[in-house]
């Protein structure tokens, strides 16, 4: 074998060269564990003395296998481990190293196709065998041609063959591919039988029948936890529909109790001007809250259907907040609450989804705002956090009970409070903050003492400029 056949060297085109080929199979990875669990099998349990040729694909459970029979035969058999390229390259990702006289590395030539090779070569007086794997390149499409559906990895290509005459081509190839720096090899470690012995072909086709119903059995029973955990995803998907939906009829429900009976009261003949005022009043005041669960409802279901496909925008809390105060200063004014922000000079900008810091900034002014009372304080504060900017509001407001502060973010739940009878609002504003939020990579957290004040601090991600390269 010339120089440069040994660096094209391909053990599968050394298999297809002899005279009369095995048969190609296409097989998984599953099936070819399968193959290589039956025959450590087999050599451990008849105590077969044999030198192993092997390359094997990454991953601690292939070998495994090959620490089961070191383990397990001790002085009395040898491996070859062949690896491509230079001997404990990382790249080739193989775990073993040459930390035995009986288990050996060897360099093989570092080339395109053989690096998509596996191999098991059993060698023994009474029993020989080749277990041979190669994965084909996909098949690129030609430019400008139509996307087709193509597997995303192509069919193991395998052979398998217990007769000496195919063997030993391999074998004796493979020993003059074998780098020069290498270790020796004993030539004894060459020799091929020309048959197996039939008993042991027997215990082997056992083995493999064992292996292949073990292995079906596995994917089996994956299978079905698989199907078991989606039928329960599904299960407690339809709940939480139930359940949105009976919290959305009660909500809408409510108000309209409230209308019609207004509207029985007010079809009274004995009615009083005042008191045909105040269910005209509460008439009015039902419809908007109406109205405005129905406008909340439509949002939440706009954000949930686009919101995953929803741009992320790079912002400034410093261009979005100012304007958003302003407009609420006379709110604040009218219940004599002291409104302030505080945002330092040259904050980074934050990732948010399009139009959504605004947003969240709204909803959490317009809540401490909501729930505190006349004469309070209201305090927004910007500040750089770690990899993120984060957000404080602030109020001196009514507080938030410790038992209902893990159920703010749920839809269409409001904080109980004795501070008026209806505090308004459809309960959507803190759960469309969350999701906004959870989109662009941001979390919320909440601090609360009844009659004392709440504190909500929103964490967006900040982006780091990147320093100018030194010229």
């Amino acid at each position: 074998m010339n120089d440069s056949q040994r660096k094209n060297l391909s053990v599968y085109r050394l298999a297809l060269g002899v005279h009369q080929p095995p048969q190609v199979l296409s097989l998984n990875l599953a099936t070819l564990l399968s193959l290589v669990r039956s025959h450590i099998d087999l050599i451990v349990e008849q105590q077969i003395a044999a030198t192993l040729w092997v390359k094997l694909p990454p991953g601690k459970i292939w070998h495994a296998e090959l620490s089961r029979y070191q383990s397990a035969m001790g002085e009395s058999g040898v491996i070859y481990n062949c690896q491509t390229g230079k001997i404990g390259n990382s790249g080739d990702k193989q775990t073993f190293s040459a930390s035995s006289p009986h288990h050996i590395c060897i360099q093989l030539p570092l080339n395109r196709q053989l690096q998509r090779e596996y191999f098991l070569i059993v060698l023994s007086p009474q029993f020989c065998s080749l277990i041979l794997a190669h994965r084909p390149l996909k098949k690129s499409q030609p430019p400008g041609t139509a996307k087709v559906n193509v597997q995303k990895k192509p069919p193991i290509l395998a052979i398998t063959t217990h007769e000496g005459r195919i063997i030993q081509p391999i074998v004796d190839g493979i020993k003059q591919a074998i780098a020069p720096e290498s270790a020796v090899i004993s030539p004894t470690n060459f020799i091929c039988p020309s048959a197996s012995e039939p008993a042991l072909m027997s215990q082997l086709l056992i083995r493999q029948l064992q292996q292949q119903n073990e292995i079906n059995q596995y994917i089996s029973n994956r299978r079905i936890i698989k199907l078991q955990q989606q039928n329960n995803q599904r299960q407690n998907d339809e709940q939480r529909k139930d359940e949105y939906l009976r919290s959305v009829c009660q909500e809408l429900r409510t108000p309209l109790t409230h209308m019609k009976t207004a509207l029985s009261l007010l079809n009274s003949p004995n009615l009083k001007p005042p008191q045909r005022q105040r269910y005209l009043q509460m008439l009015n005041t039902q419809c908007d809250r109406q109205s405005t669960l129905i406008t909340g409802l439509l949002d939440l279901v706009d954000l949930e259907h686009n919101l995953a496909k929803t741009a992320l925008e790079l912002v400034n809390i410093a261009d979005i907040l100012p304007g958003v105060v302003s407009t609420y200063q006379p709110v604040a004014q009218e219940k004599g609450i002291i409104l302030a922000y505080n945002l330092p000079n040259e904050l980074p900008d934050v990732w948010c989804v399009v139009g959504g810091l605004r947003q969240i900034i709204i909803n959490l002014l317009h809540n401490s705002i909501k729930f505190t009372p006349n004469g309070g304080q209201v305090w927004i504060k910007a500040r750089i956090q770690g990899d993120y900017v984060q957000l404080e509001f602030r109020d001196t407001g009514i507080g938030i009970n410790e038992n209902e502060i893990s159920q703010i973010f749920d839809c269409f739940y409001r904080v109980r409070s004795g501070i008026t009878e209806d505090m308004g609002g459809a309960g959507l504003g803190l759960t469309i903050v969350k999701r906004l939020l959870r989109r662009c990579g941001g979390a919320i957290y909440v601090k609360s003492k009844l009659d004392e004040g709440t504190t909500f601090i929103v964490n967006l991600p900040r982006v780091r400029k990147i320093p100018r390269a030194i010229a």
